[in-house]
């Protein structure tokens, strides 16, 4: 006999269903398609899964085409990873598009599209200099955002606007290519770098 004074549950007034009679909120309707080599991105869309992030991915391409189409401006929003995993090239390709009229970035967002245009890469290892106090301690990075802000600030310039004219002009910037402020800066779609949020 167990010394527990608590008895284990008494099951035997459970009553079970059918799974084939019960609602559910997936099923093999709603899965992704796989699509034909050669489809296009609309039918790649199409294919996701009606589910979840697939339809609100989807809602997300049908409000950039709606937008487009009624001549209203696409604000992208974005944060430092968005540039420092290597979206830039896609965001500079919906930019000439027409689906990116304007940006509002984060400081981080800045120095990363900053320092990819300068040296083809970022994004150091935090843990291994943060402890020696070499975190953000790259000469060209402070140096050169601070004079192109100072320069841009005494012509009525905002930070996104200055930072993209010195990628433009400056000859060191060999990977301008795959800068989004440079690429706006050409394009003059606006950039509004709000450098206290990251």
């Amino acid at each position: 006999m167990s010394s527990y004074s608590t008895r284990p549950l008494d099951l035997d007034h459970i009553r079970t269903y059918s799974l084939r009679s019960r609602t559910s909120r997936v099923s093999v309707e709603d899965f992704a398609r796989v699509v034909h080599a050669g489809a296009s991105i609309a039918q790649w869309v199409e294919s996701l899964p009606r589910i979840l992030a697939g339809d609100d991915f989807r809602a997300i391409v049908k409000a950039l085409h709606r937008a487009r189409q009624k001549r209203k401006p696409i604000i992208w929003g974005l944060g430092g990873h968005v540039i420092k995993v290597g979206l830039a090239p896609v965001l500079i390709d919906l930019m000439k598009r027409g689906h990116l009229t304007a940006v509002a970035m984060n400081g981080a967002a800045m120095i990363h599209d900053f320092e990819i245009a300068l040296a083809g890469k970022t994004s150091e290892d935090v843990p291994a200099v943060l402890g020696r106090g070499r975190f953000g301690m790259a000469e060209e990075t402070g140096r050169y955002i601070n004079e192109a802000v100072a320069e841009g600030d005494r012509e009525g310039l905002g930070m996104g606007e200055a930072v993209g004219r010195f990628l433009v002009r400056y000859r060191g910037a060999s990977f301008r290519r795959y800068s989004l402020l440079a690429a706006a800066y050409r394009a003059g779609v606006p950039v509004a770098v709000h450098v206290a949020i990251g």
